[in-house]
């Protein structure tokens, strides 16, 4: 028996432009459209339009919303201006003990439009963490005072990224709306009108870019989609699949649910700590964090670059000197740099840059070296 995949606000675009449709966490979801390299390369030098509609979008309402998230998510809600978005994890604890559930971003501010009440936040969670992160946090409402809403279904996400891309959403805005979306600094979110359309926009992505991600209903998703595209074509703005979505983030060393991050992560040890705050505060594994926080970890996530472009694949094993001393938790080649990479968890004593290790591709080991992250680091404007 299979079940049928998902669709996004714009499958059918998808299917008519050439994407290649692949299942990704249960969505028909498109992987690339010509080229993965192509489209990574032109987020790096101009712009790339994602669909990422499959993220999923939760409001969390009401005159407790604050308080309750504080008491829920990892990092620290409570004095965040609106308009403000950080990086938190959201975290499960029963009596099986502490379980990572996902890592999110948490808006205090509307994450789909039309959300102007003051009380509002909204939280953006991973397509494959989606339901159990749903039935986790509405296990946790109280009586009354907060109301969560699973918004995915209804609306569509559109991740712009690259050097152009400000420009490009900032030209669909009315033109009081312009300087306000150009100057709005990074994990900071607002309204506005996009194509005509009432749009809630977020300055962040998972590129390593500059850029936006949309949020629009859903019935607006294609004339968004296409008017962006046709803003964005003479700066060199394409769509692009979830291949060179991965090889970006990637690049940009950010982790991924499911490798870098899983349910029993330390987060300390993966370099997520800032995504954790302890001090005066509890929360599911507050104190799990809190011991974890107080011990050096036995391993630690590195970079590992080779010298070729033959890739290692999450899971392969990682040697130093012969002996084992980690695994692979994500590997590709990258086009910006040339050759291929990989980002590992590895024993403390390896973990420092210019350590050489062997990671084992396909029964032969190959030479690399430890780095520190991120493999790439956008350019940033001159001074002055």
């Amino acid at each position: 028996m299979t079940t049928a995949l998902l669709r996004t606000p714009l499958h059918d675009w998808h299917q008519t432009h050439g994407g290649r449709m692949v299942d990704f966490a249960g969505w028909a979801m498109p992987v690339q459209y010509a080229s993965i390299v192509d489209e990574h390369l032109a987020v790096r030098r101009a712009a790339g339009m994602f669909d990422v509609s499959h993220m999923g979008r939760l409001t969390v309402a009401g005159p407790g919303a604050a308080a309750w998230l504080e008491e829920q998510l990892t990092r620290r809600v409570a004095g965040m201006a609106r308009g403000r978005v950080r990086y938190t994890l959201v975290a499960a604890e029963d009596a099986a003990g502490t379980r990572i559930l996902d890592d999110a971003l948490v808006v205090h501010g509307p994450v789909v439009p039309g959300d102007a009440a003051a009380d509002t936040w909204g939280l953006v969670v991973n397509a494959g963490n989606r339901q159990r992160v749903v039935e986790w946090l509405r296990s946790r409402l109280p009586v009354a005072g907060v109301r969560l809403v699973e918004r995915t279904a209804e609306t569509a996400m559109i991740a712009v990224q690259g050097p152009a891309a400000v420009g490009i959403v900032a030209s669909l805005a009315p033109a009081a709306d312009r300087p306000r979306l150009e100057a709005l600094g990074g994990y900071t979110s607002t309204v506005t009108t996009l194509a005509g359309v009432p749009a809630a926009a977020s300055r962040t992505g998972y590129t390593g870019e500059d850029g936006f991600e949309v949020v629009v209903d859903a019935t607006a998703a294609q004339p968004v989609w296409e008017a962006l595209l046709g803003a964005g074509a003479a700066a060199g703005l394409v769509p692009c699949g979830l291949g060179a979505r991965d090889t970006l983030r990637l690049e940009a060393g950010m982790p991924l649910y499911g490798h870098e991050l899983v349910e029993d992560s330390d987060p300390f040890a993966i370099g997520l700590g800032l995504a954790v705050d302890l001090e005066g505060r509890r929360f599911p594994g507050s104190e799990t964090f809190r011991a974890a926080a107080g011990r050096p970890p036995a391993q630690v996530r590195v970079g590992i670059v080779f010298e070729g472009r033959r890739a290692a694949r999450e899971g392969s094993l990682v040697t130093a000197g012969g002996a084992a001393c980690g695994r692979v938790t994500s590997g590709s080649y990258v086009p910006s740099l040339g050759r291929a990479v990989a980002m590992a968890l590895v024993d403390a004593r390896h973990a420092s840059p210019g350590t050489a290790v062997d990671v084992v591709v396909r029964d032969s080991g190959q030479p690399g070296t430890v780095v520190a992250l991120p493999f790439y680091r956008r350019p940033r404007p001159a001074a002055g």
